[in-house]
């Protein structure tokens, strides 16, 4: 077998674009038997082997392994070189050792689950998929969850009762709760109140609203330190009402709050 250089480059690529979390695993030396040559690379991502292989069989296996228990565990970009034993290491017959290459690339996983699809996410959901995030759309009316533009970084949900969607979230979830109306709001902001934390959960909406929300979770029974947990009226203090700068707001918000909660790596910018 051999290593195809535009191959790997055009995955490659795409995995950057796509800000997809992935190891690049590289074969550097073997001692015993495997269908592979030195040099020989695979990309590894979450979901196990993208492309390539390093050899097939249990070295593969161990491979594809080791790079999944990486991307949980580290953040940012970093290497690391092992030395197998294929015999006690990886549990072939034979002896030797092989020497692997791991290159990890993990900037982190951002999630934002935008609840509601109306004007205001019309506009705001094209301008975070531009973000290195994934964007979740909640609503329960199709007709404008499919006036959303299909993105590799956009799942789109329609469901009766969006609220039961909650606990489908990774921990560490963004939630921007912009639906139609305090009505559909409200049982999706019990919901994440009353099931877990959240490190950011904005709700569209005035100082008034505000008031009555607080009101009636405390009637649900959400203590007065729990209704803390989230912004309202949503983004920062800037702008007009229209869709696009209230987005921008958000936006911002969203943005102050992931680099004070470290979400994802990150470095002082410098120009």
């Amino acid at each position: 077998m051999t290593f195809d250089v535009v191959q790997h480059s055009r995955k490659l690529s795409k995995l950057i674009e796509l800000d997809t979390p992935f190891v690049t695993v590289t074969l550097l030396d073997i001692r015993g038997s495997a269908p592979q040559v030195n040099g020989a690379k695979a990309l590894v991502t979450a979901s196990g082997l993208e492309w390539g292989t390093v050899g097939g069989g249990k070295i593969e296996a161990a491979a594809i392994e080791f790079a999944q228990e990486a991307l949980k565990n580290h953040r940012g970009t970093t290497c690391k070189l092992v030395t197998w034993n294929l015999q006690t290491d990886i549990g072939m017959t034979c002896g030797g050792e092989v020497k692997l290459f791991f290159e990890i690339h993990n900037k982190g996983e951002w999630n934002i689950a935008v609840f509601g699809a109306g004007h205001v996410a019309q506009v705001l959901i094209p301008m975070l998929v531009k973000l290195h995030c994934r964007v979740t759309c909640i609503d329960s009316r199709p007709e404008w969850v499919s006036k959303l533009a299909d993105h590799p970084k956009l799942s789109k949900v329609t469901h009766r009762d969006p609220s039961s969607r909650v606990a489908n979230f990774p921990p560490n979830t963004f939630f921007v709760l912009i639906s139609k109306g305090h009505a559909t709001d409200l049982p999706v902001l019990t919901k994440i109140l009353t099931t877990r934390d959240a490190p950011y959960l904005g709700v569209i909406g005035s100082n008034q609203k505000a008031r009555v929300l607080k009101r009636e979770l405390a009637a649900a029974g959400i203590s007065p330190e729990k209704q803390k947990a989230f912004v309202c009226p949503i983004g920062l203090p800037m702008g007009n009402n229209t869709p696009a700068e209230i987005s921008f707001s958000i936006i911002a918000q969203l943005i102050q709050r992931r680099d004070a909660v470290g979400v994802l790596e990150h470095k002082s910018k410098s120009f």
